[in-house]
């Protein structure tokens, strides 16, 4: 049994979200988050497959104020262009191929709220069946799978009108009052179109009609109006104070919803969520459910129910309701009123609810073919995501963050009956990496990075019981002292990160260019450290991924130019340059691929697996200082960690986004003997694994056959000596029971807490002898090998994180204080 160390030292603070947008075609939705980064999430149905693809570390001095996708057009990614509006005055695209922030229009001197696009009308590919999707106020062509009919099913004569302009549309809300349109065409700017005549107050909110030829603007002094998109004049004009709780000119709309049955709905700073007659702006209803500012809409496909997120931390769902009024006699008719009214609320965050979104998962992963998978006898049904009756390809999803940097989903048609899930238990994970055996005595050494400095801390444990471990084995106490922190040259976001195996150099990358450092300790007074930089060789590009081989004699730098570069540390020269390609007998010299974000060394020093951010696997021999395999994304799906192993440096370890692991034979170039019998028969349990993949852990001995996989809510050990027993997972839900499966989806809080320490997977009681699981109680950022049976464990208690954010957490009133 391995023993634990834990450690709660390392400080960890992530970044409130303050935007979210999901793509053209649903499969990915963007988090934008205060420090300038930005993430983009797979959507996945339910609870499992979640996975954070890529992170893009963007300009932390505009703040983003809105995310939109528009379609690509003939060329680019399915899921669309994505640009983002900030507080500067600025709009950016974001290169999700090339992994950069591009500026698609220069400030405009005035500070940009909201960003809202066009809706791509089309009359021959559109009928009155199909829909618009509209969240946050933009709208998308999206699948419509929700059952219930839609108010505005016959409400398709303007849903068929021909659209403005061929290219694009967006419209910007300005603080100056001033609603500016833009076109988006194939080149990297936006180009000018038109503004609408300048009004009093900011406009603070944007939204389009769904025939494109409306534009409705929410202002900081309660009103709304209507435009003409075509001749730039005012329709009409709503003065909101009067229909809510609210009134004068302090009232800010923040947010603008419009329906295909001519409802417009708008959230203010009162608590008040209004739904009015877009054809006259009339009010139809009002509700003053929120104990705070309304921030943002979002509505599910039939758009027959529209949810509202604030201040106040809720998100509360309206369903529009069909009544029948009347007698219903033969003499008189009776008549069908339609009003939206309130149905419930959820209360998972802790702090301000700053953006929804609604994606639908309506692709699934596709299958390896039949001749491949190997069927459990006894077992007709493949592994499916059933457990969570909402947790269904083409089921809608609502998902919302905000100030507590958390992401949750939510069941649009089953909204209050399933909890949330946290999508990101562990937000914005700081990078670690432990280093054993290093040239100061043998201590372990860790390198902690941040967005701004790097931390070498050495490590030292203490044997003796840890309270709050949950199901983890026993252990101790590891105490960590801070050795040296470098930080980045001119506050500059730092992108990646290495140190070498002997613990004596080290390196980072940010924006500008990579650099490279040695570790020393005085000879006088050994508690003195210094650090020393190294040169490196000039016109070196900024890097995604860096590491150091084995022997610590060379760098390798995955450079943003999409190429490999192979660095000599003692004579600071390029000895060679990988451009990752598809064909071995590609020789092409222009890079072509998308650019590496993981790189693993062998122990030997003979092979490199690159990595690119959408699962691709480039396998390169440095011996010879050829490429030697391309492995093509795995089920379509995302590397999460991977590694060659100790025992056998041709095996290379993979885990995918999917929850598969697959042991590769590189040099033989075919999948390992034990992937070929045990691959696709996994343990229901681990492909159930709670969380997303975030590593890999191997012994530190050549003699060992086991890896600790690791997620932010549990770690599971894996012997590839020993068979695999999937006889054992009928009670099983996510590699526990299904109590700790309730609690592990539900925010933690004291009850929970006692509930988890009782609730012990200890594998003596269960007499599993492969794939063994320890929950975690509080989110994990790192698990590493200290010795051949103890683990260092790095976590973090949530509620610590919470008090160090800058805003506070949403005032709850309990009953009896």
């Amino acid at each position: 049994m391995l023993d634990v160390y834990r450690s709660s030292s390392i400080d960890w603070k992530p970044s409130p979200v303050v935007a979210l947008a999901t793509s053209v075609d649903s499969s990915q939705v963007a988090a934008a988050r205060e420090d300038g980064s930005l993430e983009i999430w797979l959507v996945s149905p339910g609870s499992v497959g979640w996975h954070c693809q890529l992170t893009i570390h963007g300009n932390n001095n505009s703040r983003i104020s809105s995310l939109v996708w528009s379609r690509a057009g003939s060329t680019g990614l399915p899921a669309g262009r994505l640009f983002s509006s900030s507080i500067d005055g600025s709009v950016s695209e974001w290169d999700l191929f090339h992994l950069k922030q591009k500026m698609a229009l220069d400030s405009i001197g005035v500070s940009i709220w909201q960003i809202a696009i066009a809706p791509n009308v089309s009359p021959p590919q559109h009928t009155k069946n199909e829909s618009l999707h509209i969240e946050n106020g933009n709208s998308n062509d999206k699948f419509d799978d929700d059952p219930e009919t839609s108010a505005s099913e016959d409400d398709n004569d303007e849903f068929n009108e021909q659209p403005i302009v061929g290219n694009s549309l967006v419209a910007l809300a300005c603080d100056d009052g001033c609603v500016r349109i833009y076109s988006i065409s194939d080149t990297e700017e936006l180009t000018y179109v038109k503004s609408l005549t300048r009004v009093s107050g900011r406009v603070l909110s944007v939204t389009w009609s769904p025939d494109g030829n409306l534009i409705y603007s929410g202002s900081s002094n309660g009103f709304i109006r209507c435009w003409d998109a075509k001749l730039a004049h005012e329709i009409y004009r709503i003065t909101v104070g009067l229909g809510g709780t609210g009134s004068g000119t302090d009232l800010c709309v923040w947010s603008l919803l419009a329906l295909r049955c001519r409802t417009l709905v708008s959230a203010d700073s009162t608590g008040s969520v209004q739904f009015w007659d877009s054809q006259h702006g009339t009010l139809l209803q009002a509700h003053s459910c929120h104990k705070g500012d309304v921030n943002a809409l979002a509505a599910a496909p039939s758009q027959n129910r529209v949810f509202s997120a604030g201040s106040d931390g809720q998100v509360i769902l309206y369903k529009l309701s069909n009544d029948t009024v009347g007698s219903g006699d033969a003499n008189s008719s009776a008549e069908v009123i339609k009003q939206w009214v309130y149905v419930g609320y959820v209360r998972a965050h802790t702090h301000d609810v700053r953006a929804l979104t609604v994606a639908v998962p309506i692709s699934q992963e596709d299958l390896l073919p039949e001749e491949r998978v190997k069927r459990v006898r006894g077992r007709e049904k493949p592994i499916d995501f059933s457990y969570l009756k909402w947790a269904q390809m083409g089921v809608p999803m609502l998902i919302s963050a905000g100030d507590d940097t958390k992401l949750f989903a939510y069941s649009a048609k089953e909204f209050t009956k399933f909890s949330p899930h946290d999508i990101c238990p562990a937000p914005q994970r700081i990078p670690i990496q432990l280093v054993l055996n290093t040239v100061f005595d043998q201590t372990p050494l860790l390198l902690v990075q941040t967005s701004y400095w790097l931390d070498i801390i050495s490590v030292r444990v203490k044997s003796g019981g840890v309270p709050g471990m949950g199901s983890c084995p026993p252990g101790g106490l590891a105490k960590t002292d801070l050795l040296a922190r470098v930080k980045s040259k001119a506050t500059r976001k730092i992108i990646c990160s290495t140190i070498s195996t002997s613990g004596f150099l080290f390196a980072y990358s940010d924006h500008v260019k990579p650099s490279m450092f040695e570790l020393k300790r005085s000879k006088v007074r050994k508690s003195a450290w210094s650090v020393n930089k190294r040169q490196l060789p000039l016109n070196l590009p900024f890097a995604h991924s860096m590491v150091f081989s084995f022997d610590s004699s060379r760098l390798i730098i995955a450079g943003h130019d999409r190429r490999i570069y192979v660095v000599d540390v003692e004579s600071t020269e390029v000895v060679h340059t990988f451009t990752p390609r598809r064909g071995e007998d590609d020789e092409e010299l222009s890079p072509s691929e998308p650019p590496i974000t993981k790189m693993f060394i062998s122990s030997d020093g003979q092979w490199l697996a690159a990595i690119n951010c959408f699962g691709d696997i480039y396998v390169f021999n440095l011996e010879i200082q050829r490429q030697h395999w391309f492995i093509s994304r795995l089920d379509g799906a995302s590397v999460t960690a991977g590694g060659f192993t100790p025992w056998n440096s041709n095996v290379l370890i993979i885990s995918t986004s999917s929850n598969q692991v697959y042991a590769f034979d590189v040099e033989a170039k075919q999948l390992g003997e034990w992937s070929m019998r045990h691959t696709f028969v996994l343990p229901r349990r681990y492909q159930e694994f709670p969380g997303e993949v975030i590593g890999l852990s191997f012994p530190p001995f050549s003699n060992s056959s086991s890896v600790i996989i690791y997620s932010s809510r549990a770690m599971c050990l894996i012997d590839f000596g020993l068979p695999v027993d999937r006889d054992d997972d009928s009670n099983l839900v996510n590699g526990c029971n299904p109590a700790l499966k309730k609690l592990q989806s539900a925010p933690i809080n004291g009850r929970l807490k006692r509930k988890l320490k009782d609730l012990e997977l200890d594998t003596k009681h269960n007499g599993r002898k492969n794939f063994e699981f320890c929950a975690f109680r509080d989110p994990v950022l790192f698990v590493g090998h200290l010795s051949k049976n103890s683990v260092l464990l790095i976590d973090k208690p949530w509620m610590q994180v919470v008090k160090a954010f800058d805003t506070q957490p949403v005032h709850r009133h309990i009953y009896g204080t």
